[in-house]
């Protein structure tokens, strides 16, 4: 496990097996089967400065290692197709180019907030790649998969995982795009 985070900033780093208090239950449930879960730290954070920029701002994080995920819907054939994107923070997912053809629907955008929050079980501000649902499919950017260390939501706003980018491209479902975000 790293034990060192660099990006910490002045965030107070455990490790996130031992501290599912901490984490969303689907986050906490997903860590259980994980085979690099050792490597994955966590932090309490106060809920109030979940979203990203607050977050760094006021725990010295650097925004350029803090990786944000989505959810993303589209319909064909009358069928809504689901997806996740990860994403620098600094970065923008291409939803209506790579992700639209990743999902094969004819336009793809943001998930509501409420079905987003129903579908993955997780909070708004805290959805996490690890503890999606099953059979979705997670696209990762290959500038996250290629960082030693991110800092991700935890499935709820009042904590950050630290993870790994190689880690998090091994996730189930997990498919790295090169050019996913702009």
């Amino acid at each position: 496990m790293v034990t060192a985070w660099t990006i910490a900033g002045s965030l107070h780093v455990e490790g996130a097996v031992r501290r599912p208090d901490l984490l969303g239950e689907p986050v906490a449930s997903a860590l259980a089967t994980l085979p690099d879960a050792e490597a994955i730290g966590v932090a309490a954070i106060d809920p109030d400065l979940a979203d990203t920029a607050a977050f760094c701002q006021a725990y010295g994080t650097p925004l350029d290692a803090s990786a944000n995920c989505v959810v993303v819907s589209g319909k064909r054939s009358g069928v809504e197709r689901f997806a996740a994107c990860l994403v620098l923070a600094t970065t923008r997912a291409d939803v209506n180019g790579v992700v639209r053809r990743r999902l094969d629907v004819r336009k793809a955008s943001f998930a509501p907030m409420d079905t987003a929050v129903e579908l993955t079980g997780m909070a708004y501000g805290g959805i996490t790649p690890i503890g999606l649902p099953e059979g979705w499919p997670l696209l990762v950017d290959s500038a996250v998969a290629e960082l030693p260390e991110l800092i991700i939501g935890s499935g709820i706003r009042g904590s950050k995982l630290l993870v790994p980018g190689p880690v998090l491209a091994a996730l189930p479902g997990a498919e790295v795009v090169e050019a996913l975000a702009r």
